[in-house]
């Protein structure tokens, strides 16, 4: 039985959430030295619960500040090829504790205003209590936000369509593009081609009809609620809303798929 399978038979038996469970404990064990060491010598550096950071990334300190700047970094770089980022309006949609959030105000010097938004409470509240200079707000599962229409220049998800059902792939794209500006940017990562070979056959077949392919049976939003897009199915979405200005496919690195990039640009 491969991994693919052992999910589904998880998945139908209800104990998907047990195994996760398990699995933070196991990560906690393995990282815990490491995780120690970081923290002895990066005193000054607030770190969030290790659950709430294992939920939404790995509970790995040092992937996570350092991991997390470099990949604000590497976003900004995007961002600017398409957008002006001083005095720009920025929300990071699905910023769980803040990863990469944390690191904008320094890495844009503090000339754009920086949102963040989640709708886990628990994490939300912690970014508040720790993050300065950041405006959070807490969701709910589905729309809306609190902003207004036309609000932002920029707006981008890593990882979120990935836990949504097809309705809110449908609500959720919709509101996103009621607070984004016209002409402004929405960069979002999802799990495409590359991760074919993590489906088992029937849903294989269905991907390859350009369909979503969703795994449920879990809490919706949370980690091992999974969902697959493919490109075709990512156009047709987006298509009433914006024009896709760049598309970076998923590869394989390091024996791991990673995710496709799109960047929609509101028309």
């Amino acid at each position: 039985m491969n991994k693919a399978q052992i999910s589904q038979f998880l998945r139908r038996a209800k104990l998907l959430h047990l195994g996760d469970n398990i699995r933070f404990r196991l990560q906690w064990f393995k990282n815990h030295t490491a995780n120690q060491k970081f923290q002895q010598e990066n005193p000054e550096i607030v770190l969030p619960p290790d659950y709430l950071m294992y939920e939404s990334f790995q509970l790995h300190y040092r992937k996570y500040y350092e991991g997390g700047r470099a990949t604000a970094r590497w976003l900004l770089q995007l961002f600017k090829a398409h957008q002006k980022i001083e005095g720009a309006n920025i929300l990071d949609w699905g910023c769980g504790p803040a990863r990469i959030v944390r690191h904008l105000p320094e890495l844009t010097n503090r000339q754009a205003n920086i949102y963040a938004t989640d709708y886990n409470t628990d994490t939300i509240h912690w970014c508040k209590e720790y993050l300065p200079g950041i405006h959070f707000s807490n969701n709910a599962l589905t729309p809306p936000l609190y902003y207004q229409n036309d609000f932002f220049n920029i707006a981008y998800g890593l990882s979120i369509f990935t836990h949504l059902s097809k309705p809110l792939h449908y609500d959720w794209l919709a509101e996103l593009m009621r607070i984004l500006k016209v002409g402004g940017i929405l960069l979002l990562t999802t799990q495409g081609d590359v991760f074919l070979e993590k489906m088992i056959e029937t849903e294989q077949q269905q991907y390859q009809k350009g369909e979503l392919v969703v795994r449920g049976n879990v809490k919706e939003g949370h980690r091992v609620y999974s969902a697959f897009q493919p490109p075709s199915f990512m156009q047709a979405l987006v298509a009433p809303f914006a024009e896709v200005v760049a598309f970076i496919p998923g590869k394989v690195v390091q024996g791991k798929p990673e995710q496709d990039l799109w960047i929609f640009k509101k028309v």
